[in-house]
């Protein structure tokens, strides 16, 4: 039976260079072949650390790959290891190692087989210092998916050192969606199948961050054909990922934005061509003529038009006229109220916004010039606009040129513009409430409504026009003025203009019954505003009052555009389900203020 003796001595006499490693990392034995080969005796090498006796890179490698592989794992399995002899000499080697524990599992001592290795074995150690050093994400897998090696751009990428990776899994580095993906073998089944190209993957780094990333793989295989390793190359493609997204993103909120202009554009031109009634204007009176020639010489030019003239004459009717006739017609006709228009929000509405200008601005929104591009902008009201807002007006008017509030960018566009107002600008001029330069940029060529009064030709015809839709409006048979009732009409001054006209033709046609039709009780005696409704004292309690049947009708056309998605005309539109003609719809919608709701 050998001895404890018998033991020492075969360590020591064995032709392999051997060593034995205590708790501490010193050497408490070396072998006779292994002090012959270094040139050392034993005393000098007892008690030394191995980091001692090798070169700079193999001591940093004992640290960091080593002695983490030897603690996870009790075993060395031919690991290089580069000694230096006393005289200097590099001896290239390969360990096997492996740690002995007691019965109680706590650890006795490490010993370790060193082996001098070949030229050939030289070449695959340089070869593989080279993969280490590779400026490329590679890592390379047993058939377990284990990480056996990687390179030191992929530890610079991930965050790690080696020694917390080689060994584990790389399951341990992926994400968790594809830690599910490749759960209960399928990533050995990719493994096995040697080789994959331009995989997407997601791997984790130790901070946390997930990094996309497309990967491609090659396999080594055993003299049976299976695959012993896998060599596995990454290409980081986080960037390239979120700028495409980004792109798509930016691609489908210009789609959103684009097909928001155009309903935009749609809605402004039907509320426009509806309100004028499709630009037909009633009458055949000296001053009508003379308007309407000024109208037709203008038409077919570029030039600024001031339309000017009493509250209801229509001078949105002779701007829509002008629009119509005009090479632009086919282009689209934006209102704009000016006098509608908050101060704080008037660069916004004219010019538009980006994205987080202001307070409440939660997306781009397109102005009214970009909206009217190629076509033509009524400025209605425009006497109203405050003067510290009238020189941002003024630049675009001059050069065609806009940035959106918040944004950078300069825009051309390219504008005709026709303002309209009952106000004397002249006035406002001297009084300072106007701009000047303003003024004349607007007021190339002025054009003169004349208020009704100065039309008595036209009275009677207007009104047997407006009778006429009204009665097809509210789905009534057709009435007919009276030779006493077109008297009246003649007697009456009109203050209102035409809008006080179709407003007192309207409620007739509400509150006649049968045949006739009840003039009377809708236009207004001499002296009374015609915003009052004489209700004759035998009427009874069945009949409503001119203000609850507006009331009723506005809550009924607001109910319908909201059902109709706030379009006014075509299938599925408010006027289709009222029963109406859009132009009716459109008159209601003026008369009583209702707007479609400025979008968030």
């Amino acid at each position: 039976m050998l001895t404890a003796e018998d033991y020492l001595w075969l360590f020591r006499r064995s032709p392999a260079m051997a060593s034995l490693i205590g708790d501490d990392g010193r050497y408490l034995d070396v072998n006779d072949a292994f002090l012959t080969r270094l040139g050392y005796s034993r005393e000098e090498m007892l008690g030394g650390r191995p980091a001692d006796f090798v070169t700079a890179d193999s001591a940093a490698r004992i640290d960091t790959e080593f002695l983490p592989t030897l603690r996870r794992t009790g075993k060395l399995e031919k690991k290089p290891i580069d000694f230096l002899t006393r005289d200097g000499d590099v001896v290239n080697c390969l360990t096997n190692s492996i740690v002995e524990y007691d019965p109680k599992g706590k650890f006795v001592r490490t010993l370790a087989l060193y082996t001098e290795v070949s030229d050939q074995l030289r070449s695959d150690w340089k070869y593989r210092q080279l993969y280490r050093s590779t400026p490329a994400m590679l890592h390379t897998v047993d058939a377990n998916a284990c990480v056996v090696t990687v390179t030191d751009y992929w530890l610079q990428k991930m965050g790690y050192t080696r020694e917390e990776v080689v060994g584990r899994s790389i399951l341990d580095f992926f994400s968790e969606a594809d830690r599910k993906r490749f759960a209960s073998g399928k990533l050995r089944q990719i493994i096995e199948s040697g080789e994959f190209n331009n995989e997407e993957r997601q791997l984790v780094t130790r901070s946390g961050k997930v990094i996309d990333v497309v990967q491609s793989a090659i396999s080594e295989r055993d003299a049976s054909g299976k695959v012993h390793r896998m060599l596995v190359a990454s290409k980081d493609v986080t960037e390239r990922n979120r700028v495409e997204r980004e792109l798509r993103r930016t691609l489908a909120e210009n789609a959103r934005l684009q097909e928001e202009l155009e309903r935009e554009r749609d809605y402004l031109r039907e509320e426009v061509n509806v309100r004028m009634n499709f630009g037909r204007i009633v009458g055949d009176s000296p001053a009508l003529k003379q308007m309407l020639a000024r109208v037709e010489a203008v038409a077919q030019t570029s030039a600024s038009v001031l339309v000017l003239g009493e509250s209801g004459v229509g001078k949105e009717l002779v701007a829509h006229a002008i629009h119509a006739q005009s090479p632009r017609a086919a282009a689209p006709l934006v209102k704009v109220n000016c006098a509608s228009i908050p101060k704080e929000l008037f660069e916004s509405e004219f010019f538009g916004h980006v994205k987080g200008a202001f307070t409440g601005a939660h997306r781009d929104r397109v102005g009214r010039f970009q909206l009217a591009d190629g076509g033509t902008l009524f400025l209605d009201e425009v006497g109203e606009i405050p003067l510290e807002l009238q020189g941002k007006l003024l630049r675009v008017l001059q050069e065609s040129e806009f940035e959106r509030v918040g944004d950078d960018k300069t825009r051309s566009v390219d504008v005709r513009v026709i303002a309209a107002t009952n106000r004397n600008l002249e006035k406002l001029m001297v009084d300072g409430e106007f701009r000047e330069d303003l003024f004349y940029r607007l007021s190339v060529f002025p054009i003169e409504v004349p208020p009704l009064r100065k039309r008595r030709e036209d009275m009677i015809p207007l009104a047997q026009h407006l009778l006429q839709e009204a009665c097809n409006d509210f789905g009534r048979k057709p009435l007919k003025l009276t030779r006493s009732q077109g008297e009246e009409i003649l007697a009456y001054d009109w203050p209102g203009n035409v809008r006080e006209m179709k407003n007192v033709i309207e409620r007739a046609v509400i509150l006649s019954k049968g045949d006739v039709l009840r003039l009377d009780l809708s236009l207004p005696r001499s002296g009374e505003s015609s915003v009052k409704l004489s209700v004759p004292a035998d009427a009874g309690n069945e009949i409503l009052t001119d203000k609850q049947l507006q009331a009723i009708q506005k809550r009924n056309l607001v109910a319908a555009l909201k059902q109709a998605d706030w379009r006014v005309s075509g299938q599925g539109g408010a006027a289709e389900i009222l029963g109406v003609k859009p132009t009716t719809l459109a008159d209601r919608m003026r008369k009583f203020g209702v707007r479609k709701p400025r979008a968030a």
